[in-house]
């Protein structure tokens, strides 16, 4: 029996890229998610039009960008954005070679591979895009030793990296506008041979007032995880619709982190300030009859608004934050699987009438 070469291998998220208004402010900010400055780029290491802030935890980097002057493409981007993701930047062991196939089926390219050497070895990088503004950086680090990437400094005595128990990038959401998930789905099947892991419809993910649609694409290995959600008709403006509104164009809605220990790393984000959506008390009357293996969690899950889930391989532990910029755009879930491939479809109606409660304060419902 021979097994089929993979034509896109990718080996996971290398990093996550934010254009934001003020990079050193964001990425003080960071640390209430537990992430530590490691590498520094701006006007001290030579670079005169942009600064950047390196952040890890765990496996994940972030990577906050911005702007020294108006005219600035990453200045335009923020003036019509806000703050938000622009890169989702994926390791690949030749990004020649992915940029090629990519490009060959159907990718639009952004930037062709360029070499970016320092005394700690060379990095290559390619651009492709994908919805929206957002981009799929092709990284192949292999020869490269530093902290991040040339160009930029490392930050003396950083930390261990730990943070709040952060381990890696779970998978990464992105809100698509009315009947372009399909397209997006192909463009991930086509372009780097992905496959349709879930498929959500609006009946499933709906309350009173909104609905949407869903569909995650991966690789098949888990690495790389991709749900693609669009709007649905409802009687009044649904989460997807207002974050194409205040964001102005399809991107990323949301980034869910993985912990081994989702009590411990939600109750060091709430000290550090960040906030999470919160659903009813009773939610959790039914909690130990549907998932009993957390019976004895559940007093903890209920005081940290930790939601649970099951499904035929496990079950999952969840919470959502607030957005985490001033317009309703981007938002972070922290997530804790045992076993579990799903995405926490028992939790839809909860968490969807928690996000209607915020819509409404917001006037945006």
């Amino acid at each position: 029996m021979t097994t089929r070469e993979d034509p896109f291998p990718i080996s996971g998220i290398d990093y996550i890229q934010f254009f934001v208004g003020n990079a050193k402010q964001a990425a003080h900010y960071y640390r209430a998610l537990g992430f530590t400055p490691v590498a520094y780029m701006g006007l001290e290491t030579g670079s005169r039009e942009r600064t950047s802030w390196c952040l890890r935890q765990g496996d994940v980097r972030l990577v906050l960008t911005s702007a020294l002057g108006a005219g600035d493409p990453v200045a335009e981007h923020v003036k019509r954005h806000g703050d938000g993701v622009h890169d989702v930047a994926l390791t690949v062991p030749d990004a020649e070679a992915a940029f090629a196939f990519a490009v060959a089926h159907g990718a639009t390219p952004v930037s062709e591979p360029q070499v970016f050497e320092d005394d700690n070895g060379k990095v290559v990088k390619a651009s492709i895009a994908t919805y929206g503004e957002t981009i799929h950086s092709l990284v192949s680090r292999s020869e490269y030793s530093g902290v991040f990437w040339p160009g930029f400094a490392p930050i003396e005595h950083p930390g261990d990296g730990s943070g709040f128990g952060i381990q890696n990038i779970d998978h990464v959401v992105g809100n698509v506008e009315l009947g372009k998930m399909d397209e997006w789905v192909g463009f991930y099947e086509r372009v780097m041979g992905f496959t349709e892991l879930r498929h959500f419809s609006d009946d499933e993910i709906s309350t009173e007032y909104s609905a949407l649609m869903s569909k995650v694409v991966w690789d098949g290995e888990g690495r790389i995880k991709l749900p693609i959600n669009e709007p649905a008709e409802g009687k009044r403006k649904s989460q997807i619709d207002e974050y194409l509104e205040y964001y102005g164009t399809p991107g990323v809605q949301h980034i869910a982190m993985a912990t081994t220990d989702i009590v411990a790393t939600v109750d060091a984000m709430s000290a550090a300030g960040i906030e999470f959506l919160r659903v009813p008390g009773n939610y959790y009357d039914d909690a130990k009859g549907r998932v009993p293996e957390i019976a004895d969690q559940v007093e903890a899950l209920q005081r940290t608004g930790i939601l649970v889930d099951k499904d035929e391989d496990g079950y999952l532990l969840q919470i959502f934050s607030k957005p985490v910029q001033d317009r309703p755009t981007v938002f972070y879930e922290i997530i804790e699987r045992h076993g579990s491939k799903g995405f926490g479809a028992g939790n839809f109606k909860a968490l969807f009438e928690a996000i209607e409660r915020e819509q409404e304060v917001r006037g945006n419902l």
